[in-house]
C-alpha cells in the first residue's frame, strides 16, 4: 500500500479549520514542508506563540487526520512559534507531571508508565550520553567534536540529536538533505565525516521554535532511537537537551545509556547546574564518564597570552570533590567556532591543532570511563567452596 503523496497530505491538511475558525491550515500558510516516505508523515503547524498551550486540539486534529489516510503508518506534527521582533520567548512546552519509570530507579515524586521501549538498541554497543545542566556550554560543540575523536580511533560512531527544542547538528556537521526511509520502514540516517546521525532538524525546520509537550519529546526521541537502521555501532552519542527538568530525566529513564559525559564552563554558577546533572543520572543509575571543562581559558591569536575569561580550574576541582572523572579543559578558541559554523568540527578540519587534540584526550578519558563502567556493571564470579 503506497504511502499518500504530499499533494495529498495538503489537499487533507487543508479540510482542518484555522486556529480562528477562518480559513483552513493550508490557505493559511500554516503547515510547513511535508516529508513523506514509506509510511512517514512529518510536518510542523505554525501558531502563535502566546496560544501555544490552547492549540494543542488542533495538533491532534491534524495528525489524526493524516493518520487516517490509505498507506499511513505513523505521523509525527510539531507546533512551532513564529514570534515578531521585540516579542519575548515563546511558550514553553507543558511538562507531564510524572515522568515514566524504568525499572528501580524511580523519578522524584513517584513513577508512571514506562515506554515499553527501553531495552538495549540492537546494533549499537554502547549510547553515550553528554549533558549540561544549563545552556550555553558548548554542550552541542562538545558533543559532535567527541563523536568525531571516537570516529578517529577507530570506532564506527553515531549521533543522536535529542534537542528537540534546539537541533544543532545540521548546522554543526553541514547537512541539509533528507533522511529517506528503507524497505523494512525504518529511517536511513544521514552521514557526515564518517560519522551517522539523525536529528529532529532533518525532519522541520530548524529555524522554527519547536512547541512539543513533554511525552512527545520522548515520543519522538523514542523514534529517532529506535526506528533508525544505525547499523553496527560501537558508540552512539546523544546531545541531551540542556537542563534538568522532567523532559531530561524521562530520556535518561527511557534511553539505555551506558554512561553520561557533563559539560561545564569553569564560572560557579555554571558548576551549580552541572551538579544538578551529575543528580540526575545518579537517580537513574546511569554512571557518570567524567565531566568537561569547555572554554576553560583564551589564547590570544596575536600575543598568545592567556586569559581566564570565566575562572579556571572549577570543573576541575568539582570533579575531585564529587570523585568523577575530569575529563579534560576545552579551550575558548575562534577556529572552534569557526569550525562549527561551517560544518566541518575541528577534530575533522585541524586534526593537528592543540583545540582538536584537547577533544582527542577528552575522548580517551570517556573510553577509559566506558571500560571501567561496563567492567563494573559486569556479574563478578564466585568462589564456592563444597563440603
Amino acid at each position: 500500500m503506497a504511502t499518500p503523496t504530499k499533494e495529498a497530505v495538503r489537499e487533507r491538511l487543508a479540510t482542518i479549520e484555522g486556529p480562528d475558525g477562518s480559513g483552513d491550515l493550508i490557505s493559511l500558510g500554516l503547515v510547513s514542508d511535508i516529508y513523506v516516505s514509506d509510511g512517514r508523515v512529518a510536518f510542523s503547524i505554525t501558531v502563535p506563540a502566546d496560544r501555544a498551550h490552547t492549540l494543542e486540539p488542533l495538533r491532534k486534529r491534524a495528525e489524526e487526520t493524516v493518520k487516517a489516510m490509505s498507506g499511513v503508518e505513523r505521523v509525527m506534527v510539531a507546533l512551532t512559534a513564529e514570534r515578531a521582533p521585540g516579542q519575548g520567548q515563546p511558550a514553553q512546552p507543558q511538562r507531564p507531571a510524572q515522568p515514566p519509570n524504568r525499572g528501580p530507579a524511580q523519578a522524584p515524586g513517584g513513577g508512571g508508565q514506562s515506554s515499553g521501549r527501553s531495552g538495549p538498541v540492537p546494533g549499537i554497543g554502547a549510547v553515550i550520553a553528554v549533558a549540561s545542566g544549563k545552556g550555553g556550554v558548548g554542550k552541542s560543540t562538545t558533543a559532535v567534536n567527541l563523536a568525531c575523536a571516537l570516529a578517529r580511533k577507530g570506532l564506527s560512531v553515531g549521533v543522536l540529536d535529542a534537542d528537540i527544542y534546539g537541533p544543532s547538528m545540521p548546522r554543526l556537521l553541514g547537512i541539509t538533505s533528507k533522511p529517506q526511509t528503507l524497505e523494512d520502514k525504518r529511517i536511513k540516517p544521514l552521514e557526515a565525516h564518517g560519522i551517522e546521525v539523525m536529528s529532529i532538524g532533518f525532519l522541520v525546520d530548524p529555524e522554527a521554535p519547536m512547541i512539543w509537550r513533554g511525552p512527545m519529546v520522548v515520543s519522538a526521541l523514542t523514534q529517532m532511537l529506535r526506528d533508525v537502521a544505525w547499523g553496527n555501532l560501537d558508540v552512539l552519542v546523544v546531545d541531551m537537551p540542556p537542563g534538568t527538568g522532567d523532559t531530561q530525566l524521562t530520556l535518561a529513564q527511557n534511553v539505555p545509556l551506558a554512561g553520561a559525559v557533563i559539560v561545564s564552563t569553569p564560572q560557579d554558577l555554571a558548576l551549580i547546574d552541572a551538579r544538578k546533572g551529575l543528580a540526575m543520572f545518579e537517580k537513574v543509575d546511569v554512571p557518570i564518564l567524567g565531566i568537561i571543562e569547555n572554554m576553560s581559558h583564551f589564547i590570544c591569536p596575536h600575543c598568545g597570552e592567556r586569559s581566564d575569561v570565566f575562572g579556571t580550574g572549577g570543573a576541575r576541582t568539582e570533579a575531585e570533590r564529587l570523585h568523577a572523572r575530569f575529563l579534560g579543559e576545552i579551550p575558548l578558541h575562534m577556529s572552534i567556532r569557526e569550525r562549527s559554523d561551517a560544518g566541518t568540527p575541528i577534530v575533522i578540519a585541524e586534526p593537528d591543532s592543540p583545540q582538536a587534540q584537547a577533544f582527542m584526550a577528552v575522548a580517551d578519558g570517556v573510553l577509559e570511563g566506558l571500560d571501567q563502567a561496563q567492567a563494573a556493571a559486569r556479574p563478578q564470579p564466585r568462589i564456592v567452596v563444597e563440603d
